[in-house]
């Protein structure tokens, strides 16, 4: 039996395997991967729907510009900080339930948002969408599993969710806008009604309910290390976005947080009942998927969010022109995304395929560096766009895929739930992270010149704005040679008794 170009026990030593019984039959495959894609796709998009219906939101509600950070940070808290436990109660418990009870709570959460009254009611539906959100991903994912065991079907249906993972915030920037113009603020949450509905569905006829073993327990002491910990740190990120690096309380959560999952790692190694084995992180390829995701997600802040202020606030795109200005890139990393795993992952392996689309990725965000206030969408804007979305594109899938490969049925839910962890840390670390940076960068313009002229703001602007373009692009040429050390040469196999590959 084999797993990339390492070895792996004999099937007989690991955990039970899914077989050929458990995948679901060939006439409604692809109708599973539709309706778990829906589910993805409203869980990942709604990281930016809300964004740009925020200034409608505020001026409705009336909060003040301090408070709106916490209309974002309430849906990344709950998210973020229990993913892991979300991923071991669908393996505990059922992924069928968990994905029902996941996908119905999280549109109860969604029409709890759009109808609050006042901030605080706002704030604690997106906080409710985070917590059913982070029990519906790992579900979702680990769901594909148990439904493509054909290999090449499995991988076109992984290189499908690879870009919905990757492009889900652009479609989320495109449809926040087109829904707050046309209709208004709350239609951001409402929309979620919509597709919820067809995934509760789809998933009540087309999912099929598995035993669960009846011996296994939850993990207690380590759910609420890495629950504690994981809302330190991504509190502790999102703190010194809305405040400063220097904030006591900032550096507080960082640390403590930071403690707190130094004890959980330690607790698993004495845990009988894990809440993440230590099996599901010691691999030297899953290590590189985990370290691709965390800096491509870290990294890609620089093209969703200082892109979009570029296009809004130098070339004066309405919200709908900058939603539409992102669909090439998007058309672009779903392509490469399907590629890279049908047939590229297949011929040449990660070793070169990962770093491959770092490398892109790192071009076109340094290519982005070159705009200037009368720059051109068409000239411009648009070849960079288009190297970038190639480049994460070969970036995501992949790395999703190997990330939980050979990993065996009962640990396939938190499997999945550390790599969608690695994205949201990722993301938590380059919002303040390049915000800073660029912040640093105008008011360092700003020193030496005139700050009351408007040509020279729009220039400060400007520096803040390709800072944290090439600061992006240093993320992925990090990113480039850490998974070429990491990867393990070869092409990545799997024996037809291999324990499952999940893709996130």
């Amino acid at each position: 039996m084999s797993q990339t170009a390492g070895s792996m026990p004999e099937a007989t030593s690991l955990p039970k395997a899914i077989d050929q019984a458990e995948g679901a039959p060939s006439g409604r495959r692809w109708w599973i991967l539709a309706m778990v894609g829906l589910a993805q796709l409203m869980v990942v998009l709604d990281g930016t729907i809300v964004n740009i219906a925020l200034p409608t939101a505020q001026a409705d509600l009336g909060f003040s510009d301090g408070n709106r950070t916490w209309i974002v940070t309430a849906y990344s808290l709950a998210f973020g900080s229990l993913l892991l436990l979300g991923g071991r109660i669908a393996d505990l418990f059922g992924r069928k339930p968990a994905f029902l009870v996941g996908v119905s709570g999280f549109a109860v959460a969604s029409a709890m948002a759009g109808a609050a009254t006042n901030f605080e009611a706002l704030v604690i539906g997106r906080a409710l969408q985070g917590l059913f959100g982070a029990l519906l991903a790992p579900a979702a994912l680990s769901l594909l599993t148990t439904t493509f065991i054909d290999a090449k079907e499995r991988a076109k249906a992984f290189g499908i969710f690879g870009a919905i993972a990757g492009s889900g915030a652009a479609v989320g920037l495109l449809l926040g806008g087109l829904l707050t113009e046309y209709l208004n603020w709350r239609w951001t949450l409402y929309v979620n009604l919509i597709i919820a509905l067809v995934a509760i569905v789809g998933g009540w006829l087309l999912l099929e309910r598995t035993e669960r073993d009846r011996g296994a327990k939850l993990d207690i002491p380590g759910t609420i290390l890495v629950t504690a910990g994981l809302f330190g740190i991504v509190f502790g990120f999102s703190n010194a976005e809305s405040h400063d690096w220097s904030s006591a309380l900032s550096w507080g959560f960082l640390t403590g947080g930071t403690v707190l999952l130094a004890v959980f790692a330690w607790w698993q190694t004495r845990a009988a009942h894990p809440l993440l084995p230590l099996r599901v992180l010691l691999d030297r390829n899953r290590g590189a998927s985990f370290a691709a995701l965390l800096v491509a997600s870290a990294g890609m802040f620089g093209v969703f969010l200082f892109l979009t202020y570029y296009l809004q606030l130098s070339l004066g795109f309405s919200a709908i022109q900058t939603g539409l200005a992102f669909l090439p890139m998007v058309a672009t990393l779903m392509v490469s995304a399907t590629m890279s795993t049908t047939f590229l992952f297949s011929v040449i392996g990660p070793k070169v395929v990962v770093p491959l689309g770092m490398a892109l990725g790192a071009v076109g965000l340094f290519w982005l560096t070159a705009l200037g206030l009368h720059s051109s969408y068409i000239a411009n804007v648009l070849p960079a766009l288009l190297v970038t979305g190639l480049g994460i594109g070969l970036v995501m899938a992949p790395a999703m895929s190997v990330g939980t490969s050979g990993v065996a049925t009962e640990d396939a839910g938190v499997a999945s739930a550390s790599l969608n962890t690695m994205q949201q840390i990722g993301g938590s670390i380059g919002t303040p992270l390049l915000n800073t940076l660029a912040a640093n960068a105008a008011s360092s313009y700003l020193a030496v010149r005139n700050p009351a002229d408007k040509l020279v703001q729009a220039q400060a602007a400007m520096e803040s704005y390709t800072t944290a373009f090439l600061w992006s692009a240093l993320l992925f040429a990090a990113g480039m040679l850490i998974t070429a050390l990491l990867f393990r040469r070869g092409i990545a196999t799997a024996a037809p008794d291999a324990a499952p590959t999940v893709h996130m």
